[in-house]
């Protein structure tokens, strides 16, 4: 017996009633069969409602040939009546997103001709996949006749025709489908095989906002979210830019170009950086050039490259250079065949990680220092 699906007569239904035609242990729980439903199953690139039967949580919902099963954490019996409850908040946040996404599709398939051939939806967005490539100025136009879809606030009809109405129809579908067929229908905007709850009016998806679109296999992703999930992403990035604009005493529609000022001063203080390094460097090297150890306070790999090199160069001898405090890092520099004794020497005798080649090698070793400043003294004095 197949499921009265009460989620097509009426999207808007949150409590209804019905009794249990079987109940079945399985891994997660329960499978419940009921001979009517509010409860939407997985289904189309849609999750499935959830809620609760008799209090107990309804936490996933699935169809199969016909009939819909609702996984409980809880038995009932066979022939129980139950009170069923959809989270209708969750309900109508997908709801406004799939009608929004029907609207986006619609719009790219008369303007463009590309079709939808792919749909997700879940908690936080909706992404869409299209089988051409949409430039930003494509999707800036769907996104503007889209919202101008919501602000006529038409009707949203969904239906199952006759056999008959359908061949008259010109409806879109990703795949072909076997059964009745259930017609979702957006006068001028869009017409579309679908099964899942949708708005009455597009008045009720509220805004449609286009939040990103990537190249996908030929063809283009798009992200979008529609409603309530739209004003929340409008109020967090509201908020980040608002805290962001006040941390660079800019106007917050002035923010980009503070933050490009900044990112210009902070690359002309990297250059005065490595210019102040490099003369570091040359002291340093100055200095300890007759030492084959050198300690340096600071902890900066790549300035103890530049000076491990540096103090090669000058001397023409193999050199090592550490910083640290217990664990010290570590750059040997020098002649290539006597750098890789030493380090090979180096990792029989102490607990060393690390590695090299082309005379110069790094890494990191855990021991006491004047052991470590006698090994070298050993070997390079």
């Amino acid at each position: 017996m197949k499921t009265v699906k009460l989620y097509d007569q009426n999207a808007y239904i949150k409590d209804f009633s019905a009794t249990v035609l079987l109940c079945e242990k399985c891994e997660n729980g329960y499978k419940i069969q009921l001979d009517k439903t509010a409860f939407f199953p997985e289904e189309g690139g849609q999750p499935s409602d959830t809620g609760s039967i008799n209090g107990v949580k309804v936490t996933y919902v699935i169809e199969e040939n016909g009939i819909i099963y609702h996984y409980t954490e809880k038995p009932f019996q066979k022939d129980e009546k139950i009170e069923g409850h959809i989270d209708f908040n969750r309900r109508f946040v997908f709801m406004q997103n799939h009608s929004g996404e029907h609207i986006v599709s619609g719009v790219v398939y008369k303007n463009f001709g590309f079709n939808n051939v792919g749909f997700h939806l879940n908690e936080q967005f909706a992404t869409v996949d299209f089988d051409g490539i949409l430039s930003r100025e494509m999707l800036d136009y769907v996104e503007n006749a889209a919202n101008d879809f919501v602000y006529k606030n038409l009707p949203v009809k969904a239906y199952y025709p006759t056999a008959e109405e359908l061949k008259r129809i010109n409806y879109r579908s990703k795949k072909e489908i076997d059964g009745d067929i259930r017609i979702v229908d957006i006068k001028g905007a869009d017409i579309c095989a679908c099964c899942a709850p949708h708005v009455n009016s597009t008045g009720e998806i509220g805004i449609i906002k286009i939040l990103d679109a990537s190249k996908m296999r030929g063809g283009t992703r798009v992200v979008l979210k529609c409603g309530s999930l739209a004003l929340l992403d409008y109020r967090d990035k509201f908020l980040n830019i608002s805290e962001i604009s006040a941390m660079l005493s800019a106007k917050q529609n002035e923010s980009a170009k503070a933050v490009n000022s900044l990112i210009s001063q902070n690359e002309a203080l990297n250059q005065k950086v490595n210019e102040l390094t490099r003369k570091i460097t040359e002291i340093r090297v100055l200095l300890a050039k007759d030492e084959p150890f050198c300690f340096v306070e600071d902890n900066n790999m790549k300035e103890m490259q530049l000076l491990a090199d540096g103090l090669h160069k000058s001397s023409g001898k193999t050199h090592a250079v550490f910083s640290g405090k217990d664990t010290y890092n570590f750059v040997i520099c020098g002649d290539e065949a006597e750098t890789e004794k030493i380090f090979s020497e180096f990792k029989d005798i102490f607990s060393v990680r690390g590695g090299g080649r082309n005379g110069m090698v790094q890494g990191s070793v855990n021991a006491d220092i004047e052991k470590i400043k006698s090994f070298f003294y050993e070997r390079l004095k």
